[in-house]
């Protein structure tokens, strides 16, 4: 194992900033894909685990009397403090983490050396688990209005589109061209979801190319078709995500926005969500604020405050709430679009397809959704996250601010979605671990082009392995719960603690109750397994009291029923203290569960069973899961 450290540097210390405790020593390795600190000073071996590339900036500190500082923030929001002893040693780990942090080439990244010993059939049914065409089948399409069209199948009309894409059967194929040629980047308007009830769509675009005046007969029938696809109502709404006054602006660009004396029958509506640049801004002001030593209360709020981030987040539920309002209130169709139709868009229909439909609140359902919304359609990951070296100001906090709109969600309705707070955590650190393919590039072809499917294995695989311990033990089915009508006045978003600290241990005092209703499920289950063992063991021996046979055969038939959770308490010896977000504060201590064991994440697995027979909270939809073994 030694053989792999490229760099290995002793007596070095690291700062807990949250406690007074003495500074932890011991020995910093590099490897080819994660920095490793092995407390030497603990009475058990503890060991911190950042992958390269989850680490955002990498900084030298001033010389201090204990040594030469190191400090590294990271993309999951994870600070680590090292001060180490010789400047030469510093400078080497500094100049090593700066290069290994920053591929230059999609082909250095971890996702094409990752290797979970799966075989090629098992990583081919991986890829195929989420299947788009499946969920438009789920809406009904194709039908008498909406199809399916392969249009797109050689990057013709849009090359950020995917191949197969969902238009009104009314649009031929010159409306569609002709369309794609007056949308920026040629992404014309097409279906993101079809609300059952009532036929009411939300659909998908671009801004125009309209300038101050200019108009194309083909984009005007392309909303047209998307009206009269909704007989229901005699009008639908075009909505643009961005400020007036910067949809104003790219006016002068020869782009902005629709004419509503253009267009026949449509409602046009603005809606402030802030571009990439604001957004990215106020992240960093929020992570400023998180990381202050001892701030007072008026501090802190003042800091928040200021950050904006929460008054964003706002923004985006808001617009979130508008369009489900707007499908199922009004019955009426909505085409939603910011400059290009990959950031605010995304946001934006994804949360108002979670809002509408409980299908996406299950742990499938999820996947599916950032398949289509986000993975399919366009979003620009390697961009946004920085996966390779290239512009800053392309980076910015677009999936992060959706991933917190569904915890915010979470909290308001706690009992309608499948997941917990982990599976999120879960999802949000490998949107930027690079370790699985889903997420890398910038759209389909792209994603084509590096041989993605062939070449690198998919999340989600993963993460329905571990489904017992990312499970809500509050979900109360599929059926509980349709539609959710948020509250969005300002006193209802609260700090995601859980994400922005997650891994300052000093912040996190008191276990989360929902991890300990986990952990109580699952010494439940496991006593019962107990006493189903011991049944079986009693005819051979002298036999049981009939009344105890009674007994231990009921608790038999149930434990029959309820296989054994997976949690970080399922443990021998006495459970572990569970963190607020979910992280076990044992003796390993790492930046995600992938880092700790990723050398073992797909290779042992058993099966489970529905867990409904025994605890009625949770989804009777819900079908073997298969947790790993640790």
């Amino acid at each position: 194992f030694h053989t792999l450290f490229m760099l290995q540097v002793e007596n070095v210390k690291l700062l807990d900033r949250y406690t007074n405790r003495k500074a932890a020593n011991g020995t910093l390795y590099l490897t080819a894909t994660h920095l490793i600190y092995v407390d030497a000073s603990a009475e058990v071996r503890k060991e911190t685990w950042i992958l390269h590339h989850h680490i955002a900036t990498v900084e030298k500190l001033p010389l201090t009397t204990a040594g030469y500082p190191l400090l590294i923030h990271c993309k999951n929001f994870h600070v680590a403090h090292f001060v180490i002893g010789q400047e030469r040693d510093c400078h080497e780990v500094y100049t090593s983490l700066l290069k290994l942090s920053q591929p230059v080439k999609p082909e250095e990244l971890y996702a094409f050396s990752y290797n979970p010993k799966m075989s090629k059939e098992n990583r081919e049914i991986g890829w195929k688990l989420i299947d788009l065409k499946v969920d438009y089948q789920r809406m009904g399409i194709p039908n008498n209005y909406w199809e399916i069209t392969d249009v797109n199948k050689d990057y013709e009309v849009c090359n950020t589109y995917p191949p197969e894409i969902v238009v009104p059967r009314a649009a031929n194929k010159a409306v569609v061209v002709g369309s794609s040629r007056f949308r920026s980047r040629g992404r014309i308007p097409v279906l993101s979801y079809l609300y059952k009830g009532n036929n009411a769509a939300i659909c998908r675009c671009s801004q125009p190319l309209s300038g101050f005046s200019a108009r194309c007969l083909e984009d005007e029938q392309m909303l047209q078709a998307i009206r009269e696809a909704n007989p229901g109502s005699p009008f639908m709404y075009v909505v643009d995500t961005r400020p007036k006054l910067n949809a104003m602006a790219n006016r002068a660009a020869g782009k902005g926005y629709e004419n509503e004396d253009n267009y026949d029958n449509i409602r046009f509506k603005f809606i402030g969500i802030e571009n990439i640049h604001v957004m990215r801004n106020s992240l960093q002001k929020l992570l400023e604020v998180c990381e202050m030593k001892s701030p007072s209360m008026s501090d802190f709020l003042t800091g928040l405050e200021n950050s904006g981030w929460l008054r964003h987040i706002k923004a985006v539920m808001d617009a979130g709430v508008f369009l489900a309002k707007a499908v199922k209130d009004e019955k009426a169709s909505v085409l939603v679009h910011c400059s290009d139709g990959w950031d605010r868009t995304a946001q934006v229909c994804s949360l108002a397809s979670l809002l509408l439909d409980p299908f996406y609140r299950t742990f499938k359902g999820f996947m599916v959704l950032i398949e289509k919304e986000w993975i399919a359609m366009g979003h620009k990951f390697s961009h946004r996250c920085g996966h390779l070296d290239g512009d800053p100001k392309e980076v910015s906090p677009v999936f992060t601010q959706f991933v917190e709109c569904v915890w915010q969600l979470m909290q308001q309705f706690p009992c309608t979605f499948e997941f917990n707070e982990r599976f999120l955590l879960e999802i949000h650190d490998h949107v930027y671990s690079c370790q699985f393919g889903n997420f890398l590039g910038t759209c389909h072809k792209e994603r084509e082009d590096l041989k993605i499917c062939e070449k690198t294995h998919s999340l989600w695989p993963f993460l329905l392995q571990k489904k017992q311990e990312l499970r809500n033990p509050l979900y109360r089915g599929f059926t509980a719960y349709k539609e959710l009508q948020p509250n969005t006045l300002p006193f209802s978003f609260q700090f995601w603690c859980g994400m922005y600290n997650r891994f300052d241990k000093g912040m996190h005092p008191k276990q989360c109750v929902l991890d300990h209703l986990l952990s109580c499920m699952s010494q439940k289950m496991k006593l019962e397994g107990n006493a189903s063992e011991l049944e079986n063991k009693l005819p051979f021996l002298d036999g049981p009291l009939p009344s105890e046979a009674c007994s231990l055969s009921k608790v038999g038939r149930a434990a029959s029923k309820t296989p054994m959770l997976n949690t970080p308490q399922d443990y021998e010896g006495e459970p572990s203290p569970v963190l607020s977000n979910g992280t076990s504060a044992r003796d390993i201590d790492v930046t995600s569960d992938v880092d700790q064991k990723y050398k073992e994440n797909l290779s042992h697995h058993r099966d489970l069973h529905d867990l409904n027979d025994a605890i009625d909270v949770l989804d009777s939809e819900a079908k073997d899961g298969k947790p790993q073994h640790h």
